[in-house]
């Protein structure tokens, strides 16, 4: 028997949440089709495409959203949960891992 976890799926429509900055970050997301856009104080930071992942920092290191998603498309995500996520960090370098934190560390320091 495989081990393999089922993927869950999800639609957003265009101008849809996803999340708001200030939740509590338990999943992250890989878009599939379409584009989501990062807002902060009504200003677009990103426009994010197929392939890209967003919502990850909140599970790297367990602080709330620093910015509102928003569906700019219709867009299709898989969505990676804490569990999957922290599973994956664990079998990262230790010297990656480490590297990670420092690096959502600073973001959100540059964001404030």
């Amino acid at each position: 028997m495989s081990n393999a976890k089922v993927l869950e799926r999800k639609v957003f429509y265009a101008g849809q949440k996803i999340f708001s900055e200030g939740d509590r970050g338990d999943r992250a997301y890989l878009i599939q089709e379409g584009t989501v856009e990062i807002v902060k104080n009504e200003a677009v930071l990103a426009r994010l495409n197929k392939g890209e992942i967003f919502g990850e920092m909140a599970l790297v290191d367990d602080q709330p959203r620093m910015a509102t998603a928003r569906a700019g498309s219709d867009v299709s995500v898989v969505i990676i949960g804490r569990e999957a996520f922290r599973e994956k960090l664990q079998k990262a370098d230790p010297f990656i891992r480490g590297l990670l934190s420092i690096f959502v560390r600073n973001i959100r320091k540059l964001s404030q």
